[in-house]
């Protein structure tokens, strides 16, 4: 009989955070497919954060005596990850960052019904129970969050305007839903009529009174709205946005250096963005953006074609991308349009990782909400940042990698989504060294995209350190190439998400200089597809451990 290896410290070290995150943090494992927990909800009051707290604590006195010297690769990346994730932890459970959590357009609590509808089976007796069961507990998961928002009323740790209308706005369009349109019963038509009448009363028993509730709660604590746009104007703000820099990006960046590379990028790629608008005719970059405004082609006014295009593109990539990857997903990525429950508060496009167990594959959502309003040139560079070459085989990748611990192909952006997020603008670059966009205006719906993402880092930077008003950064980002409703929409999420936009052009550039690097020094012997192997093979990291361990990893060709 075959013994397997001991367990090393480090792996003990995370199976004990690991298996707690996933009880304190049920939705997040039925995300993953694992569904142990699928009857329950989190803690997000008082004792649910002693909790959390405990898990941060435990990681960092398990890693204490651990021998670093005596680690390898995979072992030394993994603690680094639990020392970071437990590190940037405490310090948003110190400054008391849960209480900004409850009013959020983009994720709050109101949304777990529609997301369950996504996430969560029904298709056996056992698995509608703990449906069920979920659902009954709702309304205390809900009063704890009511008792955070009124400690964040307490404390003055609010929201900024804009995302409390835009989140009582989406919570009252859930309440006045008719139950039928309900995303729990839309989505599952399969269910006999008898179990669909147990999931529709408990939608009207538990779902809808707690909503209603938190709804009143929001309407109260409305008139407390924090006074600046900004998290600078919250108590503790200035050091709580370096915590939330810390978090999105892994690196100990301030402020202004990242206001003035993103400054220092968007002029880079206004000068690309000349080249092209002169190559087809036009005498600047205003120009082209007003003729691809006025061309009715570059328009939908069914969201179906939104989808439809996009289904095209991913097709187009999967093709291409054997030249250019060794390493391929085996889960497949399919392409969805945003439900209407959240359409209207929701970024362009996201994606959402396969399922552990295959039961699910990757789901590229693109938003068709106004798709008058959504430039077609725009689509192919989302498509290839979202979808393949890039969310769907960074994430459904790791999620298929064998040997390594739970926490690293699972739990990575846990450490921080700079490297998920650079990869995927890395992406958006790489499609097109990959021939992938089929015309100059695809082009220059890529370059927009890059300048977009530079813009991040000023708007960021600029609302939440800079004391900017939401006026200015809506009237900045229209200024480089987003329509009115993208840049109101995705103004309004930098505000109620302080630091995660800066991850997206942070990790570009880290991935960048290592290929640079790499490129440099391996002349003609340069192996790209080996190097993107490598990006890909060890799961999300760290941006410092990253930096440290993949020249280690690429080898020249041939070699």
């Amino acid at each position: 009989m075959t013994v397997p290896p001991p367990r090393s410290p480090v792996d003990a070290l995370a199976d004990g955070f690991w298996e707690d995150f996933l009880q304190r943090e049920p939705i997040y494992a039925t995300t993953l497919g694992d569904e142990r927990y699928d009857d329950r909800l989190g803690d997000p009051g008082p004792e649910g954060r002693v909790r959390e707290r405990a898990a941060y604590d435990a990681v960092l006195a398990g890693a204490a005596p651990i021998d670093r010297a005596a680690l390898g690769v995979e072992d030394r990346i993994t603690l680094d990850m639990l020392e970071t994730v437990a590190r940037v932890g405490l310090a948003q459970l110190d400054q008391e960052l849960h209480q900004l959590a409850v009013v959020d357009q983009m994720a709050g609590p109101q949304q777990i019904p529609g997301e369950l509808a996504i996430f969560q089976r029904v298709d056996s007796a056992e698995r509608l129970e703990r449906l069920l069961a979920r659902l009954a507990a709702y309304p205390a998961y809900m009063s704890a969050w009511e008792g955070v928002l009124r400690d964040a009323v307490a404390s003055g740790r609010m929201p900024a305007p804009a995302v409390m209308t835009r989140t009582i706005d989406q919570v009252a369009d859930l309440v006045a839903t008719p139950i039928e349109e309900a995303p729990l019963l839309v989505r599952h038509p399969e269910l006999a009529e008898d179990d669909r009448r147990r999931v529709r009363d408990a939608l009207e028993r538990h779902v809808l009174p707690a909503q209603s509730r938190f709804l009143e709660a929001l309407r109260a604590a409305a008139p407390h709205v924090r006074a600046g746009d900004g998290i600078w104007s919250t108590p503790g703000g200035d050091a709580a946005y370096r915590t939330a820099i810390l978090a999105s990006t892994t690196i100990d960046a301030t402020p202004q250096e990242l206001h003035d590379f993103g400054l220092g990028q968007l002029e880079g790629i206004d000068h690309e963005r000349l080249a092209i608008a002169r190559e087809l005719g036009h005498a600047g970059t205003a120009e082209l953006r007003a003729a691809l405004d006025a061309d009715p082609a570059n328009r939908a006014t069914d969201p179906g074609r939104l989808v439809e295009l996009a289904r095209a593109q991913v097709e187009r990539a999967a093709a291409a991308a054997p030249a250019w990857f060794g390493r391929l997903p085996r889960a497949a990525c399919v392409v969805e349009a945003v439900e209407p429950f959240r359409e209207r508060d929701s970024p362009t496009a996201f994606y959402a990782p396969p399922a552990v167990d295959g039961s699910r594959p990757g789901i590229y959502k693109i938003n068709t909400y106004q798709p008058e309003n959504r430039p077609l040139h725009r689509l192919a560079t989302t498509t290839f940042h979202e979808a393949i070459p890039g969310h769907h085989f960074q994430l459904a990748i790791e999620i298929e990698l064998p040997g390594l611990h739970p926490f690293r192909t699972q739990g990575s952006r846990l450490a921080g989504v700079a490297y998920v997020e650079g990869w995927g603008l890395y992406s958006e670059r790489l499609a097109d060294e990959m021939g992938l966009f089929l015309d100059p205006q695809e082009r220059i719906g890529m370059l927009d995209a890059q300048a977009f993402r530079a813009a991040r880092l000023v708007v960021d930077t600029g609302i939440h350190a800079f004391r900017w008003e939401r006026r200015r950064a809506v009237d900045f980002l229209t200024g480089i190439g987003l329509t009115p409703l993208e840049a109101e929409t995705e103004t309004d999420r930098y505000i109620a998400w302080p630091g995660q936009a800066l991850a997206y052009m942070t990790g570009q550039r880290e991935i960048l200089a290592l290929r640079q690097e790499l490129e440099a020094r391996d002349g003609a012997l340069f192996d790209l597809q080996r190097f993107h192997d490598e990006i890909l093979g060890h799961a999300a990291l760290p941006l410092a451990t990253l930096r440290h361990e993949l020249p280690n990893w690429v080898k020249p060709r041939g070699t």
